[in-house]
């Protein structure tokens, strides 16, 4: 018995030890179900747009041009401008570099044709110039009013006397002499179609490295300044509205402007052309458009029939500008100040920022008609 009842207890032992080690069957928890929760579609995390280019800054120099009142470089403000005498016969077409002059003067000479005077401030960057021409007493008064350099070939009788009497500064093609002559050349196509007389020409580069040899002043007297004043819109208030006329000069020339809005100039023509630089093959347009009336008179005596011009004093106009025309004044003390403008109620006429053309002459022998 003893045996036996030892083996039941290891036969129940073995069963306890062999349910410990099995353990019991875990049965998994059913899931609590609860409201169904939409998870977001997963977006890439956006990117930053590109920041643009910044443009680059319009360069403006600091100076101001006293003839147009535009930007321009600081040490070119208070040079003496140069005063170019330019040819203007239909055959002498096209002219050379007048596109580039700050402002054009245009005056009868004698025989019913005109002649141009181009100032320009600086003749940095100016290409060819002419053809050139001789001068005239009254052309030497507009280079004088601008304290300027003239450049010409040949002159009257009154004006090479005038020349030294006025102290007019000036590099002639004709009687310059040696250092004078290398300023100028004599074109060959020019000389052999249109003649002898209309081939001169020089060039801004010429007339630059002439006056590097210091025979005149380059820069204006201390205390010298211009009075004229400039807008950037010089459309004048109140004006009649303007967008073509023709100046009737004589039975050879008329001059004819038309305003182009987009350029916001009087587009120029003559001889029934546009009127072209040569350099550019561009139409010359300008900015502003000055009429001065005057007493223009046949020398007595003279067999080639030369004018004269009255230059000072005062007298009336007609000013142009934005599409639009005002009345005006003009005034000049004597042969060596600058013109004056002014409304008709006295007020100082501002001009347009930009180039200037001024028309002189003598509503006795020369007439206007608006066209637009």
């Amino acid at each position: 018995m003893g045996k036996r009842l030892l083996a039941m207890l290891l036969a129940v032992w073995m069963l306890l030890a062999l349910s410990a080690c099995g353990g019991k069957e875990e049965v998994p928890e059913e899931p609590v179900e609860g409201p169904v929760v939409e998870q977001p579609e997963h977006d890439p995390q956006p990117q930053p747009e590109p920041e643009p280019e910044p443009e680059p800054e319009v360069y403006v120099p600091a100076g101001t041009n006293p003839l147009t009142g535009v930007p321009m470089e600081p040490e070119f403000e208070n040079d003496r401008p140069v005063a170019v005498m330019l040819n203007n016969l239909q055959d002498a077409m096209p002219q050379l570099g007048v596109s580039q002059a700050d402002i054009i003067y245009e005056i009868p000479a004698e025989g019913g044709v005109t002649r141009m005077v181009g100032v320009f401030q600086s003749l940095e960057g100016v290409g060819n110039l002419g053809s050139i021409r001789s001068t005239r007493p009254y052309y030497l008064e507009v280079a004088l009013g601008h304290d300027a350099i003239l450049v010409h070939a040949g002159g009257s009788p009154d004006a090479y006397s005038n020349i030294p009497n006025w102290g007019v500064n000036n590099i002639d093609g004709v009687r310059g002499g040696p250092s004078q002559d290398v300023v100028f050349w004599r074109d060959a196509d020019r000389r052999k179609n249109a003649g002898y007389e209309h081939s001169m020409l020089t060039s801004g580069e010429n007339v630059l490295k002439y006056l590097e040899g210091g025979k005149y002043r380059t820069e204006h007297k201390d205390g010298y300044s211009y009075t004229q004043s400039y807008a950037e819109d010089g459309t004048p208030a109140n004006g009649e509205t303007v967008n073509g006329f023709k100046l009737y000069y004589t039975t050879y020339k008329t001059g004819v402007f038309e305003y182009d809005a987009e350029k916001k100039q009087y587009m120029i023509s003559q001889y029934k052309k546009p009127y072209i630089d040569g350099n550019t093959g561009e139409q010359v347009g300008a900015t502003n458009v000055l009429l001065l009336e005057t007493d223009i008179n046949r020398i007595s005596g003279d067999k080639e029939g030369r004018l004269t011009v009255r230059m000072t004093g005062e007298g009336g106009g007609t000013y142009f500008c934005g599409g639009k025309s005002v009345p005006i004044r003009w005034s000049k003390a004597d042969r060596n100040s600058q013109f004056i403008y002014t409304l008709e109620d006295g007020a100082p006429l501002t001009l347009g920022q930009g180039n200037s053309y001024i028309c002189i002459m003598d509503p006795d022998n020369s007439s206007v008609e608006i066209t637009g």
